[in-house]
């Protein structure tokens, strides 16, 4: 009989929901039934380690929700929304659809999107302590702004030490190479004497004696990482400008408030329950 009952509150809640949040509810339903479809044609073509990370994105779909059910955490729609395809553009298109190397920019717009959201809730973080009633700080505009900035850098440097990682202990190329015509550099200073010698107008190179046709040099990794942290920097600092007009002007906009979590009133969770 109780868990009847729960059932029946369970499906009155979820009704609720979804008439509050169609659109929300739309996007979730339609990229949830695309990573299930790519899955079964992945397991048809036996590639179970596609398999196990369409598995994997279907497990990431549900942290928004288990956050602020769990957490107490009220995640804006439009940022939940991004979150959610963010995920399917990174797993599904970047790591299945291989556009991480047929999109021209995709891991670059990604990379500066994260920035962007980041930020967002590093700022979430401040602004939440410094408007709790019980706590005695009052930090300026310009101090939650910087937080935020160094909470999103911050994440994108632990994102390339991850990237680093993997690539080192388990062979992969998360870290992309990429083809460069010159180089500067003193390991072929033949004084010793720590000085940089520059070749230029690089076309050809050869590993152990073949000629791969890769049309220059191959840097592994290393301007990739620096181009995903300069992105990542131009999102923080684009987020964190507009967080900063946000406390200034307090109560005045609205676009801010679409990307920062908040603590869910007492009210709100009442009638949530």
């Amino acid at each position: 009989m109780a868990r009847k009952k729960h059932r029946k509150i369970h499906n009155i809640t979820l009704r609720e929901q979804i008439k509050k949040e169609p659109g929300l509810f739309v996007v979730y339903i339609l990229l949830r039934t695309a990573v299930v479809g790519v899955m079964i044609a992945q397991i048809l073509n036996k590639d179970w380690q596609n398999v196990m990370l369409c598995i994997y994105t279907l497990f990431l779909f549900t942290i928004p929700s288990f956050i602020e059910k769990n957490w107490h955490i009220d995640i804006p729609n439009t940022l939940e929304v991004i979150i959610l395809i963010f995920i399917f553009a990174a797993e599904i298109l970047g790591e299945i659809r291989a556009f991480y190397v047929s999109v021209p920019g995709w891991d670059t717009a990604l990379h500066t999107i994260t920035g962007f959201l980041s930020a967002a809730v590093g700022f979430s973080l401040v602004d939440i302590i410094n408007r709790n009633e019980y706590t005695k700080l009052y930090l300026s505009p310009i101090y939650v702004a910087i937080a935020a900035f160094c909470f999103s850098m911050t994440i994108g440097v632990l994102w390339e030490f991850f990237e680093f990682a993997a690539d080192m202990l388990f062979g992969l190329d998360m870290q992309k190479d990429t083809i460069v015509n010159s180089i500067h550099t003193v390991m072929l200073d033949t004084t010793a004497s720590n000085r940089v010698v520059s070749i230029y107008g690089i076309t050809e190179v050869s590993i152990n004696g073949e000629d791969l046709g890769l049309g220059g040099y191959l840097d592994i990794g290393l301007i990739d990482t620096m181009k995903d942290l300069f992105v990542n920097l131009i999102g923080a600092v684009v987020f964190s400008i507009i967080g900063f007009f946000y406390i200034k002007g307090r109560g005045k906009g609205h676009f801010a408030k679409r990307f920062m979590p908040t603590l869910m009133s007492k009210k709100k969770e009442i009638s949530e329950l």
